[in-house]
């Protein structure tokens, strides 16, 4: 597990979070997620302008073993969708943590950021699954 970036926050279902500053953070899933999906074959990306929810599904990643849910580690509104991932789904898992992120989230609420993972929980975490 070293591809987990130090300076990203994680959520138990594996999705990361970047802190881009002024209350907006760009989400994708981790390394790990990707691995255990297998070749990325479709994404379906929230509309710009969703409300989303801490911990409910936000997105839809189908990959040539199973479609599974993105959840939004944190609550707001999107305000930036990853539309390259519509043409490109390989993206994420070539690059996920750069080229092939989901979307971006504007805040409700910064301090939900504090209730994530850093990376060596993360890494705690997906060593016991």
């Amino acid at each position: 597990m070293s591809n987990t970036p130090a300076d990203l926050k994680y959520h138990s279902s594996h999705e990361w979070v970047r802190d881009e500053g002024n209350d907006l953070v760009t989400i994708g899933i981790t390394d790990f997620a990707q691995n255990q999906l297998g070749d990325v074959v479709f994404v379906e990306l929230p509309d710009i302008g969703t409300a989303v929810v801490a911990g409910e599904s936000a997105a839809v990643v189908e990959s040539v073993k199973a479609a599974s849910d993105v959840n939004s580690p944190v609550s707001g509104t999107v305000v930036a969708v990853n539309e390259s991932l519509e043409s490109a789904p390989e993206q994420v898992n070539e690059d996920p943590y750069e080229d092939g992120w989901f979307f971006q989230v504007k805040l409700n609420d910064s301090g939900e950021l504090k209730d994530l993972m850093d990376a060596e929980s993360y890494q705690d975490q997906c060593a016991e699954d």
